[in-house]
């Protein structure tokens, strides 16, 4: 966002790995967040504390970006952040995507962690293509 501003949209999909265990909730939290306009608050809170995840902290969280702490509480175990959750990762193996991190940049596959010059890359040759 820095580089391109309103040239680029980022979409945010879930896909909480079976393989960990962990990710189911912090989904959960970052979508009930989200039902409050904290997505990204919740979402980089969760990713600065890797080691602490746990249900527990995620109400610690919400307090801190000021969500209200009982609205959260109820949309963690929502049918609504579930079915959105759900939803995703049906998109995700609709795309053959089976782990993360995994873009899209204009429909083409970027797997596994990249350094910044890989997106930039792609990002410079979709947008050439709009000129």
């Amino acid at each position: 966002m820095d580089e391109y501003g309103s040239k680029v949209r980022i979409a945010f999909k879930h896909l909480p790995l079976s393989i960990h265990s962990k990710a189911l909730a912090a989904h959960q939290a970052s979508e009930a967040a989200h039902q409050q306009g904290k997505f990204w608050e919740m979402h980089d809170k969760i990713f600065e504390n890797q080691r602490e995840m746990s249900e527990a902290n995620y109400l610690v969280y919400a307090k801190q970006i000021g969500l209200d702490v009982d609205k959260f509480k109820g949309d963690l175990a929502s049918s609504t952040v579930n079915r959105r959750i759900d939803a995703d990762k049906s998109s995700a193996s609709a795309l053959g995507v089976s782990g993360t991190p995994a873009f899209f940049i204009n429909g083409r596959y970027l797997s596994g962690n990249q350094p910044f010059e890989s997106f930039k890359r792609m990002i410079d040759e979709e947008l050439s293509k709009k000129s």
